[in-house]
Order: C-alpha cells, then sequence, then structure tokens
C-alpha cells in the first residue's frame, strides 16, 4: 500500500482495519479462512500470472520504454546543440562582417562635437571674407546706391572695386591739398615779413599738382581686373560655408527583425534545447502518470486474488458439480468396498472415461489442464514477442545513436583578418575634417576561433544487464506457472476439503454415483455420440478423412487414442472406416454403432445437466 498517496494517520487507520477485518474473519468464518489459504494457489494461477504481467510491464517501462524516449530525447537534444552551435558560429560571422561598420559609424558618432567646432570655426573665419566682399565701405554713399542696382555678385563686386579705387584717388587727391593748406600755413607763420613771405611760400599754393593722382583711375581699371567667375565662386563657397555651418547630429538606429519560428519555437526568444527539454518533460509526466496507475493496481492486486479465493470456496459449498473431478482417495476407498460386496464398480476407467477425471497425485497433464497450459503460454508468447521487439529496437536505436556519435564528430575553424589605414596629411581645414570622417573607417580586427561539436554529440545508454533480466526473469516465471497452475489448481481442492470435510464427501458420493449410472448407459451413450458424431463427419469432412487415411493415420473414434499400423480395429462394415482400439472395440460388445441405423433416443443421455467440470 506504499504506492497509494495517504498520510499517516490513514495508512494507520486503514492497516488498523485491515488487521480487524482479519481477525474478525479468520475467528467467526471458516469460509474467510479458507479463501486465505487459497489465495496461495491463486497466486500461481491466472491472477498471480496478471500480477507479474503488470510487473513486466513496470520491468519494460523501467527498461527499454524509458530508455528509447531517453535515447531519442538525447539525440534531439544533439540536435538542438549543434543548432545553437551553428547559430552562434553565424552571430561571430555577423559580428566579424558589422563591427567595422558600427564602429565606423559609432566613431562619426563620437566625433560629433568636433566636426561642429571645426564647422564652426571654419564660417568664422570665413566671415572675414564674406564682410570684405560684401561690405559697404571705401566710396561714398551716394555711390553705394548705384552699386546696390548690380545683377549679381560679379556685377556688385567689380562696381565695388572700381568705386573704391576712384575712392582712394579721390582721398589722395584731398589729402594732398590739404597737406598743401598746412604747409602754407606753416610757411607763412614762419616767415613773418609780409610780401616776403608770400614770394616765399608761393610754391606751397601749387595745389593743382594734387590732380596729377587722378592718372590712377586708367591704371585701377586696367591693373585690378576682378576674375570673370569670382562672383560664381563666392557664391557656391558661401552656400557651402552656411550649409556647413548648421548643426551636424549623427545616430546609429539598430533594427531587430523577428524570424518566424522554427518547428514552432521562437528561435530568438527561448533556447531550443531548453524548449525540447521541455516537451519531453511534459510527455514524461503523462508517462508517469500511467506507471502511477500500474503501482495502484499492483498494490489492489492481492484483493483480486482474494475474491478469487473467496469464489472459490463459495462455489465449492453451494455448486457441488463445481471442481468436481478427482479421484480422490475417498472414491478409491469406495469404489474398493463395493468390489469387495460384489457390487458395480468403476476402477479401472474405461480409456473413454479417462478424459473426463483427473488423478491428482499424477505428475502427467490431463487434457483439459492442457488446455489452460497452452492459453497461458500463448499468452506468455505474445508478452514474450513484445518484449523481444521492445528489447530489439531498443538495442538497434543504441547502436545507431552510437554509430553517430562516433562519425559525426566536427571541428570548425574560423579565421579573418583586416586592416584599413587611410592617412590624411595637411593642417588645412579641409585636412581636418577629412580626418574626422574618413579617418574614421580606419579600423583592424582579427579572429581566429577553433571551436568543435563534442559536447554536442549524442551519448547514447546501452541497458544493463540487469535491466534485461529483469525483463526476461518474470516471463521465465510466468512460463513456470502455466505449468505449476496445473498442480496448484489441484491444491485448492485439498484445501477445501480440509476445511469443509462433509462437503467433500457429499461431493465425491454424488461424482461416484454419477459415474456408476454413466457406466450402466455406456453403451447407449457411446453409440449416440458415434452416430452424431459419424453423420456430421461424413457431411463436412469426408474428403479430409480420406486423405488422413490414406496417410495412415488412425485415431480411435471412441477414446481419441492414436491408432498405430495393424492396431486398431477397422469397422467391418462396407464404407463405414471407422477405426476402434481393442478395448473400445471390446466394450461397445464388438458392434460398430457408426453404421448402424439410427434408433430413438435413450431416455438417459450424457447428463449434460448433471456433468461434473474443470474450473481455472
Amino acid at each position: 500500500m506504499h504506492n497509494i498517496v495517504m498520510t499517516l494517520s490513514q495508512r494507520l487507520i486503514v492497516g488498523y482495519v485491515f488487521v480487524g477485518v482479519c481477525i474478525l474473519g479468520g475467528m467467526f468464518s471458516t469460509r474467510f479462512r479458507c479463501s486465505v489459504l487459497l489465495m496461495f494457489p491463486s497466486i500461481l494461477g491466472s491472477h498471480g500470472r496478471a500480477y507479474l504481467m503488470l510487473f513486466v510491464l513496470f520491468g519494460l517501462y523501467q527498461g527499454p520504454i524509458s530508455n528509447i524516449p531517453r535515447n531519442i530525447q538525447n539525440v534531439a537534444y544533439s540536435m538542438g546543440c549543434n543548432m545553437d552551435l551553428q547559430i552562434q558560429h553565424s552571430k561571430v560571422m555577423w559580428r566579424v562582417v558589422m563591427d567595422p561598420f558600427v564602429q565606423v559609424v559609432q566613431e562619426i558618432v563620437d566625433d560629433t562635437g568636433e566636426l561642429q567646432s571645426e564647422a564652426k570655426n571654419i564660417t568664422r573665419n570665413f566671415q572675414s571674407i564674406r564682410d570684405e566682399v560684401m561690405g559697404r565701405y571705401g566710396y561714398t554713399n551716394f555711390e553705394q546706391d548705384l552699386v546696390t542696382t548690380g545683377n549679381s555678385t560679379q556685377e556688385v563686386f567689380a562696381a565695388k572695386t572700381m568705386m573704391r579705387c576712384d575712392y582712394v584717388v579721390e582721398q589722395g587727391i584731398e589729402r594732398c591739398r590739404d597737406w598743401f593748406d598746412v604747409k602754407w600755413q606753416e610757411c607763412m607763420n614762419t616767415i613773418a615779413v609780409p610780401l616776403i613771405n608770400h614770394l616765399l611760400c608761393l610754391p606751397m599754393k601749387f595745389e593743382i599738382l594734387c590732380d596729377v593722382m587722378k592718372v590712377m583711375t586708367p591704371w585701377c581699371r586696367d591693373e585690378i581686373p576682378v576674375e570673370g567667375n569670382f562672383g560664381q565662386t563666392f557664391d557656391k563657397l558661401n552656400l557651402s560655408i552656411d550649409k556647413l555651418g548648421a548643426e551636424f547630429t549623427t545616430n546609429v538606429i539598430l533594427q531587430k527583425v523577428e524570424q518566424q519560428s522554427v518547428f514552432g519555437l521562437s528561435m530568438l526568444q527561448e533556447d531550443f534545447s531548453t524548449e525540447l527539454s521541455k516537451t519531453f518533460e511534459e510527455k514524461k509526466a503523462v508517462v508517469d502518470q500511467l506507471l502511477e496507475l500500474v503501482h495502484v493496481l499492483l498494490s489492489f492486486a492481492v484483493i483480486a486474488v482474494f475474491v478469487s479465493a473467496f469464489g472459490y470456496a463459495r462455489q465449492y459449498c453451494q455448486d457441488i458439480r463445481f471442481d468436481n473431478i478427482y479421484i480422490t482417495t475417498y472414491f478409491r476407498q469406495i469404489d474398493a468396498r463395493r468390489r469387495k460386496a460384489g457390487k458395480r464398480y468403476i476402477l479401472p476407467l474405461k480409456k473413454a472415461e479417462q478424459k473426463h477425471f483427473i488423478h491428482p497425485w499424477s505428475f502427467s497433464i490431463h487434457p483439459t489442464e492442457l488446455k489452460l497450459v497452452v492459453v497461458g503460454l500463448l499468452q506468455v508468447l505474445s508478452l514474450t514477442l513484445f518484449t523481444c521487439v521492445l528489447l530489439a529496437v531498443d538495442w538497434i536505436l543504441y547502436h545507431i545513436f552510437d554509430i553517430i556519435r562516433r562519425h559525426s564528430f566536427t571541428e570548425y575553424t574560423f579565421s579573418s583578418h583586416h586592416h584599413i589605414d587611410i592617412d590624411v596629411g595637411g593642417e588645412s581645414i579641409l585636412a581636418n575634417i577629412l580626418r574626422k570622417t574618413i579617418g574614421a573607417f580606419n579600423t583592424s580586427s582579427s579572429v581566429d576561433m577553433q571551436s568543435s561539436n563534442q559536447h554536442c554529440l549524442p551519448q547514447p545508454h546501452a541497458l544493463t544487464w540487469e535491466e534485461y533480466m529483469w525483463s526476461i526473469v518474470p516471463l521465465l516465471i510466468m512460463a513456470l506457472m502455466c505449468c505449476l497452475q496445473v498442480y496448484s489448481n489441484r491444491l485448492r481442492r485439498v484445501i477445501a476439503a480440509f476445511y469443509f470435510p462433509k462437503r467433500e464427501k457429499r461431493r465425491i458420493l454424488f461424482l461416484y454415483n454419477l459415474q456408476i449410472q454413466k457406466r450402466m448407459m455406456f453403451v447407449n451413450i457411446q453409440r449416440r455420440k458415434l452416430m452424431t458424431a459419424q453423420r456430421s463427419q461424413m457431411s463436412i469432412f469426408s474428403v479430409l478423412i480420406v486423405q488422413i487415411k490414406r496417410l495412415g493415420l488412425k485415431w480411435c473414434c471412441v477414446c481419441g487414442e492414436r491408432q498405430r499400423r495393424g492396431q486398431g480395429m477397422d469397422c467391418p462394415g462396407p464404407g463405414c472406416g471407422v477405426v476402434y482400439c481393442p478395448q473400445c472395440w471390446r466394450d461397445l460388445d464388438q458392434f460398430c454403432y457408426a453404421c448402424a441405423p439410427c434408433r430413438q433416443h435413450d431416455p438417459l443421455d450424457s447428463g449434460n445437466d448433471t456433468d461434473v467440470y474443470y474450473v481455472d
């Protein structure tokens, strides 16, 4: 009862109740005590074989039934491990390919601040050039209004250049005149004598000489030309500087794509081996529940044995024909007393009667008992074939998986080397920008990986000799029990007779009197059987009987004993062909009733309602 789930208090209560029932039954019921002893021969019968059959199934579960899924699970784990290994290798290869690119982008992201600083510095330095080109100075305001009427930067800058040149000449003439005026005043102040100072300072009045600077205007137009594409170049450069001065930002966005599941498993969400192990555990839980049911059946098998034994005792006491086919000692004593008294006696039995009685002390198996032995052996044989198939499948799978393990070893070698070096010289602004951008491609990496699938190889498990023995030995015991069942069934009557001796005497008297009546009507009974059998044989098996007779195979039609050549007695009637053994021929008064005309049936037939019978 240890296989049944109960608490300690419940076990104690059940134990006390069981012991109490056994004590009360043993004290007040003879049938109960008889049933307890009858359990032991019942264990050697069909109920014991049923218990052993459950035990064999339990051993098969512990052996090949558990080992086959375990080996298959091991191979499945190996497949999952190899798949994970391939995924890891693919990740490494992808990382080798993508890491340099990600590193370049990350370098640019990290240098965003410096690039913005360089861009602002370029914009700040170019502002002086822009002010110089676009500035409105070096000429009069009136001329400034004239310059704004230009159509393009080229025309405006050319006009500004000419006006600045004219303005410089005018300013030079103006300063020259101012210088002459200053020198005239200084001269007049130095020479205080009137009239003389005018004469001596007269050269300071030659302001007209300053107009000689106007000759510079044609020189400016000829010697300070503006290039024809200056305006277009400046506009493009100005636009580029404006765009360069805009805010520079970089972001790295990695997008993860969810792939479809493989074999119903999400490979990116859960490890393959873990999911596979979970599936096998669910299947194993179902099998474990069935195993618990087998445990419960084994626990309650003793109740089935007791019910069977109690049923035998009840039938023994109620039905006088039940299992009453034994030639016991008391049977022999009755026959001996009748022989001494000169009355009709039975022993020795005739050949036709021997198949209806069992000698308890004989080691030979009676034909009635042989049927049970054959049925039991067929059950054992079918279970043996099932066991052999399971053991063979387990052995074949083990060797297949072992071949896979020994010939599936693989070594992986992955090597990758790359080096990029871009050197940008110079200290210019453009060189600095190129160093910040193109220089980010200066990467190098080296990968040298070696691995193997040694840890992924399947490790099949072979059954031990003990597990083979646990599967085979119970089958041998079951085969032995099929033979022992014959003698254990005989023992049941002995046990019942010990507890119910008066009932046993009445049963034997009934059997003896019934057989006396049949002996008195032996000829009539055999005559009716032969007539009925002969008609059925001639109508159904006539052709088969002719072929058997040609082979020389003959059996007595009364007792069924095989007759060798020259031993059997052939019916002298024409076309009959029935064979008798010498004893049966004498018992029938040397008359063949198989070919005799059909007569009125006798009032005493074979006694189907009063015949005794054998039970398992």
